[in-house]
């Protein structure tokens, strides 16, 4: 390749037209000038706007602690008690059946109604049992003429044999007559009585008040009675009492020695707590006044009864309840409501606040309920504050502002 060699008049006029002004430049320098002021002056804009925004947050208050509702745990006398499971049965348990027989004509109950004592409940054909009564009356009538025959012919044998016409022996017998006529005026009012008590049960009613259960016979069944139950007897429907009622329940043999030592030398039924729902709401009080004279071999364990009112007739015999007993001396015990105790795997915490509004949680030793609260039996003084309310607001070792407020027994909760 050659060397091109530039004369010095052409190297003059390249540089003459390198040195030309160019019609474009202009423009781009106003450009980019325009570029750099815009930039300066949003980079003042913002730091501006940052040094306000600090000012700003600067001088608003600090955000406020949260509230949370403290109290002391409450002191109260309590007695240890054992739950148990217990099922309700009748103190009174009848099956009615005919005490005499014929045709069933009449049912005067609905099945499941409460009848009360004297009502009437099946009705049998009565008409045979009212001609026996019938023929029974006539027979004491017949018998009454034959005694006072009897009782005349006696004067008049009596008379003669005093005035001489007469015998000893004819006295005799008709003194005999007399008595035989007195003996069948009583066969005849026994006979009496018992076509009245006949005819009295052709009428069944209620032997107390309870509930009725199904009628097992319809109208115009033949049905059998016996009055003495020597023969085959038609059940007619099964009646129970309701007030008051059985609760039963077994004991375990450790259960009953702590029950013994408490109760030693108590005469009185002792008070248990019934809960008929399960949830724990003990409103109900029975007395506990029964418990069997021995041990049963094969469980271990002790059936014991109480006796519960049931003035409102909502208890039905078979229901199961719980029921709680008390096997320990009455003493001084902390509570605190269930839901200020926070469960932790296998411990359970509540969250206390220090004197300078510190949440300080706690390990603590949890009993039964009483009166619808918690036993609270170690880990806890009678002096600490304990969250009751605003619990998801007491972080531990966090700042809160406690309000003080009270725990209150449930008077219905029962021992339990």
């Amino acid at each position: 390749m050659s060397d091109i060699t530039v004369t010095e008049p052409e190297a003059a006029e390249r540089r003459a037209n390198d040195n030309r002004p160019s019609p474009h430049r202009p423009a781009r320098r106003i450009l980019f000038r325009t570029v750099i002021l815009a930039i300066g002056v949003a980079a003042i804009a913002a730091a501006f706007a940052w040094r306000r925004s600090d000012q700003s947050v600067a001088a608003l208050p600090p955000p406020p602690l949260p509230q949370v509702t403290v109290s002391a745990p409450l002191r109260m006398e309590a007695a240890p008690t054992t739950g148990f499971l217990g099922q309700f049965s009748a103190v009174d348990n009848v099956e009615l059946r005919a005490q005499v027989g014929g045709t069933l004509v009449a049912i005067a109950f609905k099945d499941g109604q409460i009848v009360h004592k004297g009502d009437l409940l099946f009705v049998i054909d009565s008409r045979p049992y009212q001609i026996r009564l019938d023929q029974a009356l006539a027979q004491l009538q017949t018998a009454e003429a034959q005694q006072a025959l009897a009782q005349a012919q006696l004067w008049r044998a009596q008379q003669l044999r005093r005035t001489g016409f007469g015998t000893a022996e004819n006295v005799d017998q008709r003194d005999a007559e007399q008595r035989s006529g007195k003996a069948a005026v009583e066969t005849a009012k026994a006979a009496i009585r018992d076509a009245q008590l006949d005819l009295e049960f052709t009428h069944v009613v209620a032997p107390f008040t309870g509930r009725i259960g199904a009628h097992l016979v319809s109208v115009g069944s033949l049905v059998s009675g016996s009055r003495g139950g020597t023969s085959a007897t038609t059940l007619l429907a099964t009646i129970v009492s309701l007030d008051p009622i059985y609760l039963d329940f077994d004991m375990s043999e450790a259960d009953y020695l702590a029950y013994q030592q408490v109760h030693r030398g108590v005469a009185k039924p002792d008070d248990v707590a019934v809960s008929l729902s399960g949830d724990g709401h003990f409103d109900r009080h029975g007395a506990l006044d029964f418990i069997d004279n021995a041990v049963n071999r094969s469980s271990g364990t002790i059936h014991a009864r109480a006796t519960v009112p049931n003035s409102d007739l909502s208890i039905t015999p078979g229901q199961f309840a719980r029921l709680r007993v008390a096997t320990s001396e009455a003493a001084s015990v902390l509570l605190l409501p269930a839901a200020a105790i926070v469960p932790d795997q296998s411990e359970e915490i509540v969250m206390t606040v220090a004197a300078d509004g510190t949440v300080v949680p706690k390990l603590v030793e949890t009993g039964e309920l009483f009166r619808g609260l918690r036993i609270i039996s170690g880990g806890l003084l009678p002096t600490d504050k304990v969250v009751i309310d605003g619990l998801v607001r007491a972080r531990p070792q966090a700042k809160v502002k406690p309000v003080a407020g009270a725990i209150t027994p449930d008077p219905a909760g029962g021992n339990s």
